[in-house]
């Protein structure tokens, strides 16, 4: 009897808790959620829902709802579902309390979440936000049959119009209307030419929006965030899209539900307005060390050690963190000394798009093996970047990194590596001289020898030549466009080299950067115009001025194009940034042959 008595009163103690933690479960899995549109115009009615997933509540408490009357409600209507899991059919009833409610005034108005009581428990919902906006203004009729300008357009929207060259700023291309789209046709978003640009991710809701007096239907077709690379006045061109739209045709029909109005499709082009970029230059004169990083950065350096021994590799990680134009920016220089043996830099991007620029993290890491012990310094690191808070230039700098480098016991071999160092040769022994020897006559005197006039004579020559010479670069460097011209060829190389060096660390943002400034530049001195009303049209035009072959013609514009272009693409290969390398060297080569004849 004992036994029995104890058997029943684990039997007792285990139901409670198989029903308590079934009752838990049951709780964690009850939602209860609302949902309301999320605008509404002054004076419509429309629906706040309240959604139970399990079973049915009771008493469910609505907060205090301001600048809507509720005219109806709670409509309940209960739906069934079912699903499999591990091959049993569970089946699940949602409840909804539908209320009608009616916007009062205009505003921005959030409702605080109801309550409801299910098995004992209550549960809140989640709070909404509806905006109510302004009621239609009266709007002139429009003929049967046809479309105004106020019924549909494309509305270039810009972030900012007056900016610094390299900050960003973002142009989305919204679509507002009031008809129903039936068809899409062609789309020619506008070229930007002279930005670098990223895309930007959009939302595919409609939206309701107040614009001029009336409410529209609105929807982002494309958002970009853009980079200029030159200061003056740009302009952003239009750009068109071809859709369909269904409008009253004027025409009613009777039907068995009643006399309707027949409906016909009207095709239209619609297009942007060009929009005009204030770009300002920044501010000269630029730090020698810049690092075309513009924007509001942190900067973040360290090094793995600073105690090692000679062989075993260092690694310096430095962390620029922020936003701005992070793909433009040049890796900070680190100074290593000379018996450090130097590794390719490894750049790693972790970063998104907002409307201020590129916002996350780029951090690179250089790597380098010192090949000798002793105590060596890595002077202070510094990223020189244009803070656009105090639109000023800023340095962030690094401590100086001492390092003490053991020998390397364990490595008797010499390495491959040398030392860089001047090589001092010196001679102890001179060499005996050979040959015949030659004599001086007593009689002869070097004062009134042919040998003493030339002492005077010339200096005197060299002293009127140097004078001409002097004459002439003073009469040219007077000349701005011709000097400008004569040096295009050297700044264009001088940019190409840089170009070159983040080929070879496969930096392909930086490398296609570089080569567009090369030839911007270079068109700008040879030509005499200025790089802000430079564009593709009047570079064509001014080499065919020039009796420029159309071939080479052709050939900056297809190396123009494919840099401009680039960051649509996905990453080159090095084959393909060698090959452009390389014609752009031979494009300018051949253009400098071609005007010297000339």
């Amino acid at each position: 009897m004992k036994h029995q008595y104890t058997y029943h009163l684990f039997l007792l103690i285990a139901l409670f808790f198989s029903n308590a933690m079934n009752g838990n479960a049951q709780q964690d899995q009850v939602t209860f959620r609302a949902s309301a549109p999320a605008q509404v115009i002054e004076g419509q009615q429309f629906r706040l829902v309240y959604t139970l997933n399990r079973g049915e509540g009771r008493d469910i408490r609505l907060p205090n709802i301001e600048g809507f009357d509720i005219l109806f409600g709670p409509a309940t209507s209960t739906s069934f579902s079912s699903r499999t899991v591990g091959g049993q059919t569970v089946s699940e009833a949602s409840v909804t309390y539908t209320y009608t409610l009616l916007a009062r005034e205009q505003g921005t108005f959030t409702i605080e979440p109801a309550t409801i009581n299910v098995g004992g428990a209550t549960f809140r919902s989640n709070s909404v936000t509806i905006t109510v906006l302004p009621p239609d203004q009266p709007q002139e009729t429009t003929p049967p049959g046809t479309i105004s300008a106020d019924d549909v357009f494309i509305r270039p929207i810009i972030s900012r119009s007056n900016v610094f060259e390299q900050e960003g700023f973002t142009v989305t291309f919204r679509l507002y209307t009031t008809l129903n789209i039936v068809g899409v046709g062609g789309i020619e978003f506008p070229e930007f030419e002279g930005f670098f640009v990223e895309e930007m991710p959009v939302s595919q809701e409609t939206v309701i929006r107040h614009h001029n007096g009336r409410n529209y239907f609105t929807i982002d077709l494309r958002s970009v965030l853009l980079f200029p690379q030159r200061s003056g006045q740009i302009t952003i061109p239009s750009g068109s899209l071809d859709m369909t739209f269904s409008v009253p045709s004027g025409r009613r029909v009777n039907t068995f539900f009643g006399s309707q109005e027949v409906m016909t499709d009207v095709r239209r082009v619609l297009r942007t307005n060009p929009i005009n970029v204030n770009v300002r230059p920044l501010p000269s004169p630029r730090p020698a060390n810049f690092s075309n990083a513009v924007g509001r950065f942190t900067f973040s350096p360290s090094i793995s050690t600073l105690e090692t021994t000679a062989n075993e590799a260092i690694t310096i990680t430095m962390e620029i963190s922020g936003t701005g134009n992070m793909n433009l920016i040049r890796n900070p220089e680190v100074q290593f000394p000379a018996s450090f043996e130097e590794f390719a830099p490894v750049v790693r991007n972790a970063f998104s798009p907002t409307t201020n620029g590129l916002t996350g993290t780029r951090t690179v890491e250089l790597t380098a093996i010192p090949r000798h012990e002793g105590e060596f310094t890595i002077p202070p690191i510094e990223f020189v970047f244009f803070d656009t808070n105090t639109n000023s230039y800023r340095t962030e700098r690094s401590p100086e990194f001492v390092m003490q480098i053991a020998r390397d016991e364990h490595s008797r071999a010499a390495t491959a590596f040398v030392n860089r160092q001047d090589v001092r040769v010196e001679q102890d022994i001179r060499f005996l001289k050979t040959g015949h020897p030659t004599f001086v006559s007593r009689t002869d005197f070097f004062i009134g020898s042919f040998a003493y006039w030339l002492w005077y004579i010339v200096p005197f020559l060299l002293l009127v030549t140097l004078y001409v010479i002097y004459r002439k670069r003073i009469r040219e460097n007077a000349n701005v466009a011709l000097m400008r011209n004569k040096k295009a060829n050297k700044m264009a190389k001088k940019r190409l080299k840089a170009a070159y060096n983040y080929l070879k660390t496969h930096d392909k943002a930086n490398f296609y950067d570089e080569v567009l400034r090369a030839l911007w530049g270079y068109f700008s001195d040879k030509l005499s115009i200025p790089v802000a009303q430079l564009s593709k049209n009047n570079i064509e035009a001014e080499l065919a001025k020039s009796e420029v072959s159309s071939t080479l013609i052709n050939k900056f514009m297809d190396i123009l194009n494919t840099c401009e272009f680039a960051r649509y693409a996905p990453a080159e290969s090095d084959a393909a940034m060698d090959k452009l390398y390389n014609d752009t060297v031979e494009a300018i080569e051949e253009m400098e042959s071609k005007l010297k004849r000339k």
